[in-house]
């Protein structure tokens, strides 16, 4: 049973990312070293996180509160929404302290070949806080691959058809700093902020 219990353990780390089956096993033996230390203590993190974490029913954010804090923080701005593919990009942002308005995230791209489509992200909901709370601008911060465009361009239209119906709505695109293929959780604050500061209207 203990072999198996190890096994099963090295197994699910294996399928963290970055980690593979030695990384795994390098884990599991550094976890095991440190039982009291840290196994146990990560163990109960581990529950209390599944129990307690869930997205934010507003922006989709990870927190222990829905709405999030970062929804509920009187401090930022609701007329500005800057939207990310998937949370990690909005905590590298958050990192750098960069933005002082709401997020979205959408929970991935568009892409043909994974058969994700725009039914399959929070596009819509994206949509409903345009015109439920008077946002006057939506930052794109998807990343510049050939998904995370496509899904700029696609947000960046149907915010235009929006907005022809409502209110002018500002879409902007996060530019210069971002390297093409990279991803906004890869990069580091300085280059977020430059990124930031010279985004531009989307065509």
């Amino acid at each position: 049973m203990a072999a198996e219990a190890l096994d099963q353990l090295i197994r699910l780390l294996a399928k963290l990312p970055g980690l593979g089956p030695r990384s795994a096993r390098r884990a599991a033996l550094f976890l095991l070293r440190h039982r009291e230390g840290l196994m146990v203590q990560l163990a109960g993190a581990l529950r209390a996180a599944a129990a307690e974490v869930h997205p934010c029913s507003l922006c989709g954010n990870l927190d222990g509160a829905d709405p999030c804090r970062i929804c509920t923080d009187p401090r930022r701005t609701s007329d500005q929404i800057l939207v990310v593919e998937d949370v990690d990009d909005l905590w590298a942002m958050e990192r750098g302290g960069l933005f002082r308005g709401r997020y979205h995230v959408l929970g991935g791209t568009l892409s043909a070949l994974a058969g994700i489509g725009p039914e399959d992200l929070g596009i819509e909901r994206l949509l409903g806080r345009i015109e439920r709370d008077g946002v006057a601008e939506v930052v794109l911060a998807t990343g510049v691959t050939v998904d995370g465009q496509t899904t700029a361009h696609y947000v960046a239209e149907r915010i235009a058809r929006l907005a022809e119906r409502d209110h002018p709505v500002r879409v902007t695109r996060l530019a210069h700093g971002l390297p093409v293929g990279g991803e906004l959780n890869y990069l580091d604050e300085g280059t977020l902020d430059a990124a930031f500061r010279a985004r531009q209207p989307l065509a």
